[in-house]
């Protein structure tokens, strides 16, 4: 078990927070007013996400922060969700590349995967009505780029009654809409890594009237880890058209996506989180030149191939509308429509046991069994390795996950108090098919070789490195097809008041929806796969689709959601808020293959997760200094099932804790940041007993994000800590991981007013930090399979503006 000094560092990191206050001087500067730096963290501001009308923050019951361009080039990142990882609340485990982030609200698990309990949005739409799709993690199809004007969230339970499924919060990526004449390209290029991407974005009036922006960017490279290929390639691009009217405005949004990207799962390593001898925890990946394709059959049984390039492939072409008016006599009606056609794939490769070669080769081709090299420079050769992986091959097509979003809203407002009747609708498609294959590996991170299985008789037990058309060692679960549409319909009604100094609000939503289609398992068949008229061993039993017993799904489910807020601005620089919500999450494709009965139906308890919430806070500004505190609790009830492990969920969660954001200006400095401490505890759990008291898998006593920046005439040099304290790696709370700070740096310089040039560092002193593992406690071997951030990675931009 593995110790941490991280809370310690915490503690004095807050004791420094607050200290400083207290010293706290007017540092004006030519390039700042005093009001703004007092307003740091956007007290002032309007808060359009997870709201039914525009509210200053002062004003507001809500949690909220925005994230702007400026603060994500001092973080650093290098995937969409690590953006988030500067988002108060937000525990962000971003290590399977540039998508399948796993996303933790305030406490509220994250017992499989994704963000079941948090809605991710573009422009006030989600992404995906279901955050946590089995292999279609809404952060796959999102891309963050040149584009962006703002990231704002909100946490808590306001976001209840605020969109369907995100009891937890929102995450809302605002899009540039060409209100200024402006455009900007920039290059970027890995200096220690390989990757090349360029970013353009333009906006400008076309008339009095109306105006537009478009931009994007294309990329190639491999990636932070070197897989043996070109491992990201291709790109994006996004426009919307505003037209005003007197009275208000339409917008017009269309977006394409095609990008490819490598999936990282995890890796193998020691349990410490060292690096075993050839294979560099930090730097390298199972992913190989050696294993760039993969025979299997299709949902309808044919022979195919799929290509480990692919690797998380989303393909989107959305269409959406925007519009909004004053009717008159102070009502005013806005609309958000879209239509999204999306596709693509999932490709990558996951240890499903790091052993003993030769207990893995006799357990395939019986005793006396040995492994030959398949493939690389010592194919033929006798494997001269005491260890051996056996892998599977995650080969998923996402053939339909297309969705129809509407959000209409009619507002009525009465002097201080306004009332807005609201109706969301959406369908969503859930249509894929699981194809997984069985491989044995060198534990090798420099483009591994495949191993052949020869038994002791001179058989051979497996095909160029392939063992079984199937995953046998996990009982041929995942030879999966599914074919589901999901609706769901939400009428709302929200209103707020404001007394003087005193501001309520109250929202009810009801969720109502059904899912209907089929879902098949596998069969086993004898099938001559590679078409050469000889059946081998691997193809003597071949997992296909089992299409002669298709599985119904037909059922329905409907959920109250309800929230009441509170705020008292005490002073024009304090106000004090609380809030009381109920929210819930209904459940989707994690049901099927174990919880759907044979007519297709759900029982109500698995069909919907219910959150209960509680929250006080205070938002205070003092000179340069403003902050914003919000302590909280949760019970949440979780159904789940995860597909690594093959396990179901039936739980019962409470959390609670004290979040923290905040900023301070000294000179020509700022410093901002957030720290969450939450105490999160199982207390129920129907089919595993003997974990309740025991806290939930990978939530640590404290996650923050702490920046620093210095600006100077012609540019800046920032600092961002991200970190967390040591948490369990499963939820029998046996093994445990350090804690860890990820420092990260950025300095930017303007060579003319139109040209600058900057340097990214993403974690700087190359920190190892181990964010999820399969095992919950060390094996014999001390050999688990977990997931780290990246080693060091540096980059350099540079940016023309016009």
């Amino acid at each position: 078990m593995i110790k941490s000094t991280s809370k310690k560092f915490v503690l004095s990191t807050l004791a420094v927070m607050v200290s400083s206050s207290l010293w706290a001087a007017d540092t004006d500067t030519d390039t700042d007013t005093v009001e703004t730096k007092k307003d740091a963290i956007g007290l002032e501001r309007i808060v359009v996400t997870g709201v039914a009308r525009g509210t200053r923050v002062m004003d507001s019951s809500v949690s909220v922060s925005s994230v702007s361009p400026e603060d994500l080039a001092i973080s650093s990142p290098r995937s969409s969700a690590e953006a988030f990882r500067i988002i108060p609340g937000m525990k962000v485990e971003s290590t399977g590349g540039e998508g399948n982030a796993n996303i933790a609200v305030r406490g509220l698990p994250v017992a499989s995967g994704g963000a079941k309990f948090l809605q991710i949005q573009e422009d006030g739409l989600p992404i995906l009505q279901f955050g946590d799709i089995a292999f279609g993690n809404a952060d796959i199809f999102l891309r963050i780029d040149s584009t962006t004007q703002t990231i704002e969230s909100i946490r808590g339970g306001s976001a209840s009654t605020a969109a369907s499924n995100a009891p937890g919060g929102i995450i809302n990526v605002i899009s540039k809409t060409g209100t200024s004449d402006a455009g900007s390209i920039s290059s970027t290029v890995g200096l220690d890594y390989d990757t090349l991407r360029t970013d353009f974005e333009y906006g400008a009036s076309i008339n009095d009237s109306m105006r537009f922006h478009i931009g994007g960017f294309v990329r190639t490279g491999d990636g932070p880890r070197d897989p043996g290929y070109t491992a990201n390639k291709g790109g994006q691009i996004k426009a919307n058209l505003t037209k005003e009217f007197d009275s208000g405005y339409v917008r017009l949004y269309v977006k394409h996506l095609n990008d490819k990207s490598i999936g990282y799962l995890p890796m193998p390593m020691y349990s410490d989180g060292s690096s075993i001898p050839g294979f560099d925890a930090q730097s390298d990946t199972v992913h190989s030149a050696n294993i760039l394709s993969t025979l299997r059959l299709d949902a309808n049984g044919n022979i195919s191939r799929g290509d480990m390039r692919d690797g998380m492939n989303p393909i989107v072409n959305s269409v959406g509308l925007e519009a909004s008016f004053d009717l008159g006599d102070d009502w005013l009606v806005e609309n958000r429509f879209r239509i999204s056609d999306v596709s693509g794939n999932f490709m990558s490769l996951m240890p499903a046991e790091v052993g003993n070669s030769s207990s893995i080769a006799s357990s395939i081709g019986g005793a006396g069994s040995t492994l030959i090299y398949a493939n690389g420079a010592k194919a033929g050769q006798a494997f001269d390795s005491d260890l051996a992986m056996r892998v599977h091959s995650f080969d998923v097509t996402m053939n339909d996950f297309g969705s129809i979003v509407n959000d209409m809203k009619l507002t009525k407002t009465f002097d201080d108090s306004n009332v807005t009747f609201g109706f969301y609708t959406a369908t969503q498609n859930i249509n894929m098919t699981w194809m997984w294959n069985s491989y044995l590996m060198e534990v090798q991170g420099d483009n591994a070789a495949l191993l052949d299985v020869v038994g002791a008789d001179g058989t051979e037990y497996s095909d160029n490195g392939l063992y079984a058309y199937g995953v046998p060692y996990w009982g041929n679960c995942c030879q999966r097809n599914y074919d589901s549409d999901y609706t769901i319909k939400a009428p709302y009604i929200a209103a707020s008041s404001k007394f003087g100094d005193l501001s309520l609000d109250g929202s009810v939503r009801y969720d109502s929806g059904d899912a209907s289609g089929y879902y098949a398992g596998n069969v086993q068949s004898q099938v001559d796969m590679n078409r050469d008229g000889v059946i081998s061993q691997p193809e003597l039993s071949v997992s296909s689709i089992d299409n002669a017993n298709p599985q119904l799904v037909n059922y329905d489910w409907g959920y109250l959601s309800y929230s009441l807020g509170a705020n008292y601005q005490v002073s024009e620089d304090l106000a004090a808020f609380g809030r009381i919500s109920h929210g819930g999450r209904a459940n989707a494709d994690r049901l099927l293959f174990g919880k759907v009965n044979p007519d297709g139906s759900v029982s109500d308890e698995d069909s919907v997760d219910e959150v209960d919430q509680y929250e006080v806070g205070v938002k205070y500004r003092y000179d340069n200094m403003s902050v914003f505190a919000t302590a909280f609790y949760s019970e949440t009830e979780e159904q789940n099932f995860e597909a690594t492990s093959q396990i179901f969920f039936d739980r019962k969660y409470e959390a609670k804790g004290i979040e923290l954001e905040g900023a301070y200006y000294v000179g020509d400095f700022d410093f901002r940041g957030n720290v969450t401490w939450t105490d999160a505890e199982i207390v129920k759990d129907a089919l595993n007993p003997s974990v309740i008291g025991n806290t939930p898998r990978r939530q640590a006593d404290f996650i923050y994000s702490l920046m620093g920046r210095y600006n100077f005439d012609k540019g800046s040099v920032g600092v961002n800590l991200i970190g967390t304290t040591d948490s369990y790696a499963q939820d029998n709370n046996d093994l445990s991981f350090d804690g860890y700070t990820q420092v990260n740096a950025f300095a930017s310089y303007q060579l003319t007013d139109v040209l600058s040039v900057a340097l990214n560092v993403n974690n700087l002193f190359d920190t190892v930090g181990i964010t999820e593992a399969e095992e919950g406690s060390v094996p014999d071997n001390n050999i688990i399979r977990a997931r780290t951030i990246n080693g060091r990675t540096t980059s350099a931009t540079v940016k023309y503006e016009f």
